[in-house]
């Protein structure tokens, strides 16, 4: 039997794709290794009618309304590799088992990597974050740091003052120029040079952050903001989709519909976009869906 679509990923993008070819009533795949990129999170914000509901929640209703539609199947587990051509792929899972299908849209395949600071990690998506839309809010109005992990952290270092009071912690990350320095003082954020030796949570308040720098100094925090690189997994360099170079590394290039440099073949959330949202993971999802169903109708 013959997909309509294999859908690797299952998570907002991949889900959201799903429902678009399964409301087509197209048969439909998904395979889902059960590790959102997001998963760290206790809350997700920024979503319309899901503000504030935890990540695990939006994806487990999200799948339960999928799985109403008798044309869609979901496997747990990976894939291991895409190959063939459109209308005849051949999807390996890491199981064994070899499926086919017409189309393929790749919505998973991303990891962060962190800056190399002892304690961030633990922290990472409850009290040390990336996106100031989506945690920006929770953090009040005073003590949010930024930790410079090159020049690009300059963009946190101008935004987070509409949240509240900023300090950015260079860590030997890059020294602002003139110009940046004029930036930084007309949006009031503070410059801390030095190198941050660790980071640990504290008890009160509960969301708060204890940022310790090497010459002694430590720092309460209500919330701290990185900006992680981009590490697409080996999947994606195995299908030999065209990849394009952001200020945040390397994403799958797609075009408006989401198709990639092979024919048969879309991408969607964030392996295809830079910048992580579950609202820009839907709608890019839909637009995926949309567009490989556009496809079998008519052709590539």
């Amino acid at each position: 039997m013959t997909f309509d679509a294999v859908i690797i990923g299952g998570s907002y993008a991949g889900m959201t794709a799903g429902l678009q070819l399964a409301r087509a009533r197209r048969r439909v795949l998904v395979v889902d290794a059960g590790e959102p990129r997001n998963r760290f999170a206790s809350h997700s914000h920024g979503f319309l009618t899901q503000d504030g509901t935890p990540p695990a929640e939006i994806a487990a209703e999200g799948r339960s309304q999928l799985m109403e539609y008798a044309t869609v199947e979901w496997r747990s587990g990976r894939v291991e590799s895409v190959t063939g051509a459109a209308d005849d792929f051949s999807v390996a899972l890491t199981e064994g088992h070899t499926v086919k299908a017409r189309r393929v849209i790749l919505a998973a395949g991303v990891s962060d990597e962190l800056p190399d600071v002892p304690g961030l990690a633990e922290q990472w998506g409850r009290r040390v974050f990336h996106c100031p839309y989506c945690h920006g809010f929770e953090l009040g109005r005073s003590g949010i740091g930024v930790l410079a992990s090159s020049e690009l952290s300059m963009h946190h270092g101008l935004m987070l003052p509409d949240w509240g009071e900023t300090t950015l912690f260079l860590n030997d990350a890059f020294e602002p120029d003139a110009d940046q320095l004029t930036q930084l003082g007309a949006r009031g954020t503070r410059i801390e040079r030095g190198v941050v030796e660790r980071l640990a949570g504290r008890d009160e308040p509960s969301t708060g952050l204890e940022l310790a720098m090497r010459d002694g100094r430590v720092f309460a925090l209500s919330g701290l903001f990185v900006a992680p690189r981009i590490r697409l997994g080996p999947l994606v360099t195995r299908i030999g989709c065209e990849l394009e170079e952001t200020p945040m590394g390397e994403v799958v290039k797609t075009d408006a519909m989401q198709a990639t440099s092979i024919a048969g073949i879309f991408a969607c959330g964030d392996v295809a976009r830079a910048a992580g949202s579950v609202t820009f993971a839907v709608a890019d999802g839909a637009m995926a869906g949309l567009a490989a169903h556009r496809s079998l109708m008519f052709g590539l």
